[in-house]
C-alpha cells in the first residue's frame, strides 16, 4: 500500500459506513457476556526471563544478557503451571512462554513438558539468534508445543538487524522460521509497528507471505522500557494502515490470519467493513470476531519473570505475585482487573463508543498516555458522538 507513512488530518478518518452502524451497539449489549472474560483468562503470557542476546531498540522488557537471580525457580514456574490449571476452564487458558529469550532458561523444556502433562496447551517466543537451532527447533517439536513465534522488523537484513541491535538477527529467523514450518510447528510472525517501520511493513507482508506461517501478529508500539526512545505511528497512520491490513487479510494471497496487538480499534474497522455483507453471526465467527472484548485485563493476564501480575506486558500496574496469591485470585478478584472488564467503566471517547464492549482500546497506550487505564485510547480517530450529531 502506498503513502502509509503519509500523515493527513485524522478529521476524515472515520470510514462514511461508521454511521450505517447504529444497530451494532444494542447488538453488543445483547452478547456482553460472551465478550467479559470474568472467570478466567483466554491467554496467559509468563515473561520465563528477562535475558536475552539481543539489544532490541523497541524491548519492553530492556532485556538483560544475564539472568536475574530472583526469576521464578523451577519449583515455583511448577507451582505457577498449577495455578493456570486451577482456572478449571474449558478449555484452560493458553499458556505463551515469552521473555527475554525463554531459551536462556536450562528448564524451558522441562517445564513444557510439565506444563503440557497437566493438560496446557503452550506457545513459546523464542528469539531469532543463534540458539534458534534445527535441534532445538526438533526439542520443541518433541515437547509438543501448540505454536512458535519470531519477530522480523524489516524486510531486510539491515533494518531488522538495526532494530533488534545484532548484526544476524535476520539470517537466523528467516532460517529459523523455515525450520519450524518444516517441523509442522504452526508460526507466528510478530512484527512492531512504529514509525520508523511503517513504511517497511508492505515489504515485511511480502517476505512472510513466503514463509508459509499461520499467523502475522502487529504489535502497535506502547513506549514503555527501550521504546520510550521510538515514535508512534499517528492516529490517521494508524486508521489507514488498519483498513489496508483488513484489505490484505481478505486477500486470497495472504495466506495467513492477521491480528493486532494494542490497536484493538482494528476490530471496529473490521465490524464496519463486514456489516455490508455479513449478518452478525458470521461476523462473530471470523477470526477477529473471535477475538472481540479480549484486552489488557479482560482475558489476557501477563505473569512477569518475578513473578508479578499485570493486566498485560504493556500495562505496568501489578495486581499481585504469583509466589504469594493464587494466580486465579488475583484475575478474578483484584479491583484493577475487574475496572478492566468494565467497558462502561471507561472514561473519554472510549466510554462513549458504540464498539467499546468489542473494542475496549488499548488501556496500556492510555495509561502510557495519560496515567489513567480507563482513558480514551489516543491513537483511534473515532469520533462516537458523530453518531449522534
Amino acid at each position: 500500500m502506498q503513502g502509509l507513512s503519509r500523515d493527513h488530518s485524522a478529521a476524515n478518518a472515520a470510514s462514511a459506513d461508521a454511521m450505517s452502524s447504529s444497530r451494532l451497539p444494542a447488538l453488543f449489549a445483547a452478547q456482553r457476556h460472551h465478550f467479559t472474560y470474568s472467570e478466567a483468562p483466554k491467554l496467559v503470557y509468563w515473561e520465563a526471563t528477562q535475558s536475552c542476546a539481543l539489544a532490541c531498540v523497541h524491548c519492553r522488557a530492556a532485556a538483560l544478557a544475564h539472568r536475574h537471580p530472583d526469576e521464578l525457580s523451577t519449583a515455583e514456574a511448577r507451582a505457577f503451571l498449577h495455578q493456570i490449571v486451577s482456572f478449571e476452564s474449558k478449555p484452560l487458558p493458553h499458556l505463551v512462554i515469552t521473555g527475554g529469550d525463554p531459551l536462556r532458561r536450562p528448564d524451558l523444556f522441562s517445564l513444557i513438558e510439565y506444563g503440557r502433562s497437566l493438560g496446557l496447551s503452550i506457545s513459546v517466543t523464542p528469539a531469532g539468534t543463534a540458539a534458534l537451532t534445527p535441534e532445538v527447533i526438533e526439542q520443541f517439536k518433541q515437547a509438543g508445543v501448540a505454536s512458535l513465534a519470531l519477530s522480523l522488523d524489516g524486510a531486510m537484513a539491515a533494518a531488522h538487524d538495526a532494530f533488534r541491535g545484532v548484526a544476524g538477527s535476520f539470517a537466523w529467523t528467516v532460517n529459523g522460521a523455515r525450520a519450524i514450518v518444516a517441523q509442522g510447528i504452526p508460526l507466528q510472525i510478530n512484527t512492531m509497528v512504529t514509525a520508523q517501520t511503517l513504511a517497511d511493513l508492505p515489504q515485511i507482508y511480502e517476505v512472510i507471505k513466503e514463509l508459509g506461517i499461520t499467523r502475522w501478529a502487529l504489535f502497535f508500539l506502547i513506549a514503555t522500557g527501550r521504546g520510550s526512545s521510538l515514535a508512534e505511528v499517528s492516529p490517521a497512520q494508524s486508521e489507514r494502515l488498519l483498513n489496508w491490513l483488513w484489505e490484505i487479510s481478505r486477500s486470497p494471497e495472504t495466506p495467513f490470519v492477521i491480528k493486532t496487538t494494542e490497536a484493538h480499534h482494528y476490530r471496529r474497522i473490521a465490524v464496519q467493513r463486514m456489516q455490508q455483507r455479513m449478518s452478525e453471526e458470521q461476523i462473530f465467527n471470523t477470526p477477529v470476531g473471535r477475538g472481540f472484548g479480549i484486552r489488557d485485563g479482560n482475558g489476557i493476564v501477563f505473569v512477569s519473570h518475578l513473578g508479578e501480575v499485570y493486566p498485560s506486558g504493556f500495562l505496568p500496574l501489578g495486581a499481585g505475585n504469583v509466589r504469594e496469591s493464587s494466580l486465579v485470585d488475583i484475575y478474578r478478584d483484584s479491583a484493577l482487573f475487574q475496572a478492566l472488564r468494565d467497558p462502561d467503566q471507561l472514561t473519554g471517547k472510549c466510554g462513549d463508543c458504540p464498539f467499546r464492549i468489542v473494542c475496549g482500546g488499548s488501556r496500556a497506550r492510555a495509561y502510557a498516555a495519560t496515567g489513567d487505564p480507563l482513558a480514551s485510547d489516543p491513537l483511534c480517530v473515532y469520533q462516537p458522538r458523530a453518531l449522534h450529531s
